[in-house]
């Protein structure tokens, strides 16, 4: 759990969560399990978003158990002195009810007999569909406990629903502790792209051998430094060509003179994740090919961030961007009005595509693609999704507009190999959007003057 633990905080949300479940619903939903990294090691733990979200517990080995009435139950790890030494505290079941405001704690040891005895006399049972391995299995073995039971006059639970969708949607609004949280993340993520930045023009003006896993240790650093428990997803460290490959992993390639560097990444802090991409050069000198190119992403990037406010679809500013992204390729020359036409022409014929092939935007949170539809709920007569989904305050999104040159014929050269991308997190406001990420500037000049 992290210092600012406030269990009310949970209460709340369990409460609203509760109040979805329909008359006499139970909800189960466990954290992660542990993976094993490879022999006596396990890959540092992550507990289940929707699960911390619900609890704020931290701790491996648990299962959280919700009821209609706002009642529930926590499962988890038995204090165990011996184990405690070799892995640390363990909160412990007597410890629930006070510390986290549960109901009720339980031994995770004694959760196979216990918990078909919570499903008893239940009208619905809710559940995270196709996240956790085994956990379909494990629920029909508890519900096959229950209906042995038919004689005794026990019922059991005759509707299984899905408890993402309703958690999706909790969780697509933000409240106050969420974006305090999020600005946190951003902040720290937004430090280790200026130190990062910084290192790279240094160590060129010395002549220093600097590689893009020089960059990435730099990051890293600044994240742990500031308190961030890790980065919230592997950052994209890429130097010249390697830019143009949109999943790109900091690797061993050089950094060079001349080089533009992208970097995408962003820490994870109590929980909650930044995801900031940032395109500079190297050597803290944008090129005359480099700079038209990134003013190009960047009035994109301007255009979308415009486009994002509330009552706005959140395809809204990715239309935006994408029609600055075409105008510009057809005024570089990239694309030419002979043969791809005007800008309609470009968007409608997806002209555009070979070098701006992903979305502008998507959801960001605990997880750094966070959940929540990307449209809005219900469906017309044909069974389709009626529209995009409305943007409102509170939403979180990136806006992160592209361009990835690739060596063509038809493609002036000096635009060969040059992959920008400018991303910042939003918070929706009740006017706007607030940029959360800025720290780290975007205007070509200040980043020439961050970088002498």
């Amino acid at each position: 759990m992290h210092s600012t633990f406030d269990s009310s905080l949970y209460s709340s949300r369990r409460k609203k969560l509760a109040d979805l479940l329909g008359p006499n619903g139970v909800a189960v939903i466990p954290t992660a399990n542990e993976q094993p990294r490879n022999r006596d090691s396990d890959y540092l733990f992550r507990h289940d978003s929707y699960f911390y979200y619900l609890t704020g517990f931290t701790e491996p080995n648990a299962l959280l158990v919700l009821f209609a009435n706002g009642e529930s139950t926590l499962f988890c790890q038995p204090k165990d002195l011996e184990r405690e030494i070799w892995d640390g505290y363990r909160l412990g079941p007597d410890s629930v009810p006070k510390t986290l405001g549960i109901t009720r704690g339980c031994s995770i040891q004694d959760m196979e007999h216990e918990l078909p005895l919570l499903l008893e006399n239940k009208n619905s049972l809710w559940y995270p569909f196709s996240i956790h391995k085994g956990l379909s299995q494990r629920i029909e073995g508890w519900l096959r406990s229950v209906q042995a039971k038919v004689r005794t006059g026990v019922a059991a639970p005759q509707q299984l629903r899905d408890v993402c969708g309703l958690l999706d949607e909790m969780r697509l609004i933000k409240d106050p502790a969420e974006i305090l949280l999020m600005k946190k993340a951003a902040e720290i993520s937004a430090q280790g792209h200026i130190r990062a930045m910084q290192f790279c023009s240094s160590s060129i003006k010395q002549n220093i051998d600097l590689r893009e896993y020089h960059l990435d240790a730099e990051l890293l650093y600044e994240f742990r430094r500031q308190g961030s428990e890790y980065p919230a997803y592997a950052s994209i460290v890429a130097s010249g060509s390697n830019a143009c490959v949109l999943h790109y992993r900091a690797d061993k390639a050089p950094i060079r003179n001349g080089d533009l560097v992208l970097i995408d990444a962003g820490c994870e802090f109590a929980s909650y994740a930044g995801d900031i991409t940032r395109t500079f050069p190297a050597n803290g000198k944008f090129s005359k090919a480099q700079r038209a190119l990134y003013d190009v992403v960047l009035e994109s990037q301007y255009a979308a961030v415009s486009a994002t406010r509330p009552g706005a679809l959140f395809t809204d500013p990715h239309n935006a961007a994408l029609r600055v992204l075409a105008k510009g390729l057809l005024d570089l020359g990239i694309l030419r009005t002979d043969e791809h036409g005007s800008v309609d022409d470009v968007i409608e014929h997806k002209h555009y595509f070979p070098y701006y092939m992903h979305r502008t935007s998507h959801w960001l949170g605990m997880d750094v693609h966070d959940c929540g539809a990307y449209t809005e709920p219900g469906k017309n007569e044909s069974g389709k999704a009626v529209s995009s989904r409305v943007l409102k305050q509170g939403m979180a999104l990136t806006i992160e507009p592209g361009l990835y040159i690739r060596p063509a014929p038809h493609i002036p050269p000096e635009f060969h190999n040059i992959g920008i991308r400018i991303e910042d997190d939003a918070i929706v406001t009740n006017e706007s959007c607030e940029l959360i990420s800025r720290s780290v500037p975007v205007d070509p000049a200040e980043i020439e003057r961050l970088m002498s």
